[in-house]
C-alpha cells in the first residue's frame, strides 16, 4: 500500500499532465491536441484535419464542382435537366385536366363556353396551388423555376392572373383542335390527355418564351435610354 501511495501524484503545479490553465499549451494548438498536452500522438490523430471539418464553411472552403459532389450522393446516378423536369409536369398536369374535366364532363350536357370557363379555372387553380408550389420545391436553389412560372411571386393576389392565363390557355389549345379539323374537312384530332396535354404545354412554352423576349426588349431600351 505505501508503494502504490508514492507511486501516486496528485494533480498540480508539478504534473505535467495537469489540466490549469497555466499548464495548457497556447492557443496555436488545435483544440483536440490540447487534450494530449506534453504527449505524443500514439494513434496518429489528424488533429489538424477534423479542425479543418468542424470549422469549414462556404467562405474558407474551395470550390467543388457538381460532378465532384455527385460521386458521393446517394440515389441514382441519371439527373434529369430542370426544362425537362418543367416540360414533363406540365404536360402531365394539362393532361390530367382533360382527363378529369373533358372526359370525365363528356357525359354532362355543358355549354362549351361554360366548359371552357370550367377548364380554365381547373388549370389556373392548379397551377397557382399545385404546379408552382412543386416547382419551387424541388428547386435546388431559390428562383431555379421562376422562368417556367408565368407569375412567379408566391402571393393568392396572383391566383386571378393564373386564372385568366389558364383561360387563355385553354382558348388556344381548342381554337388549335378546331382549326386544324377544319382544314381537314372532318375531325382528324379527336381530345385525348396525351395530344391535349401536348398542345396547352406548346402554348404555355411559347407564351413564356414571349415574356422573356419582352422582358430582354425593355431592358435593353432602358440601357439606351441612360
Amino acid at each position: 500500500m505505501a508503494e502504490r501511495k508514492k507511486q501516486h501524484v496528485p494533480q498540480g503545479k508539478n504534473n505535467k499532465h495537469s489540466f490549469s490553465g497555466k499548464n495548457r499549451p497556447g492557443k496555436s494548438e488545435s483544440p483536440a491536441a490540447q487534450e494530449f498536452p506534453g504527449e505524443s500522438n500514439p494513434y496518429q490523430l489528424k488533429f489538424q484535419a477534423v479542425d479543418d471539418l468542424v470549422n469549414a464553411s462556404p467562405e474558407n472552403s474551395p470550390p467543388v464542382s457538381s460532378q465532384e459532389l455527385r460521386k458521393f450522393q446517394s440515389g441514382p446516378r441519371i439527373t434529369i435537366a430542370d426544362w425537362v423536369k418543367a416540360i414533363l409536369l406540365k404536360w402531365w398536369i394539362a393532361g390530367t385536366v382533360c382527363y378529369f374535366f373533358i372526359w370525365g364532363l363528356s357525359a354532362v350536357s355543358i355549354n362549351q363556353w361554360d366548359h371552357l370557363v370550367i377548364l380554365g379555372v381547373a388549370l389556373g387553380g392548379i397551377t397557382h396551388l399545385i404546379t408552382n408550389n412543386i416547382f419551387r420545391f424541388i428547386a435546388k436553389q431559390e428562383g431555379a423555376y421562376d422562368r417556367w412560372m408565368m407569375f412567379p411571386k408566391k402571393s393568392l393576389l396572383y391566383l386571378p392572373a393564373d386564372l385568366i392565363y389558364a383561360l387563355v390557355l385553354m382558348a388556344l389549345t381548342i381554337m388549335t383542335y378546331n382549326g386544324i379539323n377544319l382544314q381537314a374537312g372532318r375531325a382528324v384530332l379527336g381530345v385525348e390527355p396525351i395530344l391535349f396535354g401536348a398542345l396547352t404545354t406548346g402554348w404555355d412554352l411559347l407564351l413564356l418564351g414571349g415574356k422573356r423576349l419582352f422582358r430582354r426588349m425593355v431592358e435593353d431600351a432602358k440601357k439606351q435610354s441612360r
